[in-house]
């Protein structure tokens, strides 16, 4: 019986494409992290909009302003529900307006670590 041979499959390289705002770059880790929970599995260079990251390198971006207690539990608690939700707090909205505050403080932390990064245009 003939051995299959492992024959890698081309991958175009394409320039990566940064995110125009620190709130995109969010919601695509979120559901990056949505997916891989639900058991999609991820390869690098495979995606339809080449990214200058992966959804682990802004895990870490957040994980370490957490560890310098630039951001805090409520940060991440706000990050973490409008993620979810894949739209910011809204603060028009009176039942918002403390999270949109919680969640802009968060996001200004983010953001230049992100750019720093190449991550965030």
């Amino acid at each position: 019986m003939p051995r299959e041979r492992f024959v890698p499959t081309p991958v175009l390289y394409r320039d990566p494409i940064p995110f125009a705002s620190t709130e995109d770059a969010w919601f695509w880790f979120v559901q990056a992290q949505e997916a891989r929970a639900a058991g999609a599995r991820f390869k690098a260079g495979l995606g339809d909009t080449p990214r200058p990251c992966e959804p682990l390198d802004v895990l870490r971006a957040v994980d370490r302003l957490y560890r310098q207690r630039r951001l805090l539990r409520d940060h991440l608690a706000v990050l973490v529900h409008y993620g979810r939700r894949l739209m910011a707090p809204d603060p028009r909205r009176r039942a918002e307006q403390k999270a949109h505050a919680i969640w802009r403080e968060a996001l200004d932390a983010i953001d230049p670590v992100l750019r720093g990064k190449g991550i965030v245009r």
